[in-house]
């Protein structure tokens, strides 16, 4: 959804407050598809800080649905979104000054058009936790069958030797009595 800043980049001074609902239904990144179960309307507040310059603050709640890390059930994680940004209008950045301004989080408005639901996008984006699981003691899945192993145990054979020991069981090995 676009939003008009042209009012407010073109008036002193000026701030608009506005209630804008949020459509996305997923987030993707990195080759895994979250699903949006549920998203308040974003709350922002745009305020003029120089010609052709905005202040833009904003907040939203999302429920997002992501894969446990260990077991792959899904997990429902709520995310509080709050941000602030600073937009000029594009027409007004010099190409040389374009690359600087990036690096400090400024956006650009092309046509005094703010594109809602991309900066909403990033922010979710930006705010994805690094680790999600299911609960603080899941067991995860069995690497030989696949089980979930918080359901039941599968009685798969998951002794892992240790590899130190290696060496010591050859030896056995070659020197073994018939």
């Amino acid at each position: 959804m676009l939003v008009n800043l042209l009012d407010v980049l073109t008036s002193e001074g000026k701030k608009r407050i506005a209630r804008v609902p949020v459509a996305l239904e997923q987030a993707a990144y990195g080759g895994a598809v979250y699903p949006i179960t549920n998203s308040s309307e974003a709350e922002f507040v745009f305020t003029n800080i120089g010609m052709n310059k905005v202040l833009i603050e904003g907040q939203v709640e999302a429920l997002l649905e992501i894969p446990c890390d260990r077991c792959l059930q899904a997990v429902a994680v709520p995310l509080e979104l709050q941000f602030t940004y600073r937009a000029v209008l594009s027409e007004e950045m010099p190409e040389f000054e374009a690359k600087e301004a990036a690096e400090e989080g400024i956006l650009y408005v092309e046509g005094g058009q703010l594109d809602v639901e991309e900066l909403i996008f990033h922010e979710i984006i930006l705010n994805l936790p690094s680790k999600v699981l299911c609960a603080e003691d899941c067991k995860g899945i069995c690497r030989e069958c696949g089980q979930n192993l918080n359901e039941k145990e599968c009685g798969c054979d998951t002794f892992i030797p240790d590899p130190r020991m290696a060496a010591v069981k050859d030896i056995f090995y070659t020197h073994k009595e018939v």
